[in-house]
């Protein structure tokens, strides 16, 4: 059952309307046929649902602040405009709160006011002796506003495509990899950092969550493997740029660099192997519940999750869960960013190939965009590494940057890659022991004690 007019709703759920109605393309798809500016009394929402249906029905999406920005000019009444102005304002920063329930409302009032509407026009249907006119006339009513959304309409939805906010990005701190991304990892993709243990992974997801609070994004960062307030720790070295073995000395500096921070932080510390992306979904909705609603997840990592169902393999448990955490990306239309294990093989490479992936090869296969960060012994040592682009949908890969990493703050700095030769200190035969037995870092160290020693 639904309320008889629009006004018995009151002002708040009428500029929720409005907002749904600008901002939720497949809500107006679904209603377009059904709404009507007659429920509306107020005179600047009257004007703006005729703008919407008049854009709609030409574009077949939901006009942009611009677009309404050069029609409100056409308005002759100043004190209309200023209404309007005033209408469009609140529905753009209105609360998401309740929006399901409000469109949910609202569409019912709209198909009751078809219905009354149908049911009117069948009086005179009946006296003709239309009966067949009747049914029709109901039926129609009855399907009015069932969804419609079949997908994108390639031939329609042109102005879709070429949105400034078509995909809406979350940029990284490495400007070479933003730029292979077209801004960044967009809402409902999938990223995946690969690394050999001890390189720096779970450093990088800070350094990513950090730059993405500087933006002022909301970020949920699940550990599966450090504590929380080990990894809050982490953070404070990162915003400070102070190491994370001496932090503690600097409480003081951290509390007054908080609240310069835009965005929020949560970190959420699970058992390893007893959570699962069911678990990561039902918290993302409570912290949602508490008013931060992620715009960035980060898993540290998804191999540590478990999967919905036990299999005897367990290359089929990480497939199932590496598909529902592409599964949720998409469903709640957020980046989500993780790490991965290579294996022995390719944690001795110098630049890690996607082959190299430990457990599956179908990491990535469902991810979006994957890079390896390759440290050897010596890049340990040297602060250094390699960024290799090994899947790409938005761009190139097949890319190698060189990485300067600072491991006891998360700041990794990128640049182009130049492979240079090593210095030859033992003929390259196999049957050569100091060359199959030794390598490259420890003929290094060794060349260099001898000049010493000379």
């Amino acid at each position: 059952m639904t309320l008889n007019s629009i006004n018995q709703y009151g002002s708040d759920f009428q500029i929720k309307v409005l907002s749904s109605l600008l901002t939720h393309k497949e809500f107006l798809t679904n209603i377009h046929d059904i709404i009507s500016d007659e429920y509306f009394e107020n005179q600047a929402q009257k004007w703006a649902i005729k703008e919407i249906l008049k854009y709609y029905d030409k574009y077949h999406t939901t006009p942009s602040l611009d677009v309404l920005k050069v029609e409100l000019q056409k308005v002759d009444n100043e004190v209309l405009q200023v209404s309007i102005k005033e209408q469009l304002k609140l529905a753009y920063v209105t609360s998401d709160e309740d929006l399901e329930y409000v469109q949910e409302e609202f569409t019912n009032f709209c198909k009751n006011q078809q219905l009354k509407k149908a049911l009117m026009t069948s009086v005179d249907l009946l006296k003709a002796g239309d009966f067949d006119g009747i049914r029709n006339i109901v039926d129609n009513a009855l399907k009015a506003g069932q969804d419609k959304n079949l997908g994108h309409e390639y031939n329609k939805n042109i102005e879709d495509r070429y949105r400034k906010n078509s995909r809406i990005t979350i940029p990284t701190p490495w400007e070479r990899i933003n730029e292979l991304l077209q801004g960044g990892l967009g809402n409902g993709d999938f990223g995946l950092i690969f690394g050999n243990p001890g390189g720096g992974k779970s450093w990088s997801l800070v350094a990513l969550g950090g730059y993405a609070v500087r933006l002022g994004y909301n970020v949920v960062h699940y550990t599966l493997e450090l504590g929380e307030d080990y990894v809050g720790r982490r953070y404070d070295s990162f915003f400070t740029k102070i190491p994370v073995t001496k932090i503690n000395s600097f409480k003081d500096k951290v509390e007054d660099l908080i609240p310069q921070l835009r965005g929020e932080l949560v970190i959420k510390e699970f058992p390893t192997g007893r959570a699962t992306m069911s678990t990561i979904e039902s918290h993302l909705g409570k912290c949602a519940d508490m008013g931060i609603k992620a715009d960035l997840v980060i898993i540290d990592y998804v191999d540590l999750l478990s999967g919905r169902k036990k299999t005897r393999e367990r290359k089929d448990e990480i497939d199932d869960i590496y598909s529902s955490a592409k599964g949720l990306a998409r469903q709640l239309s957020v980046p989500i960013w993780s790490v991965s294990q290579v294996n022995r093989a390719g944690a001795q490479d110098k630049i890690i190939e996607g082959d190299k992936a430990a457990g599956s090869y179908d990491k990535m296969m469902i991810s979006d965009f994957a890079m390896s960060l390759s440290r050897k012994k010596e890049d340990k040592v040297n602060g250094t590494g390699r960024f290799h682009i090994m899947k790409n949908r938005y761009g190139m890969d097949g890319l190698t940057f060189s990485v300067n990493a600072d491991t006891s703050t998360g700041h990794f700095e990128v640049f182009d890659y130049k492979d240079s030769e090593e210095t030859e200190l033992a003929p390259k035969t196999t049957s050569n022991k100091f060359d199959t037995d030794v390598d490259s870092y420890d003929k290094q160290m060794l060349w260099s004690k001898l000049k010493e020693f000379k």
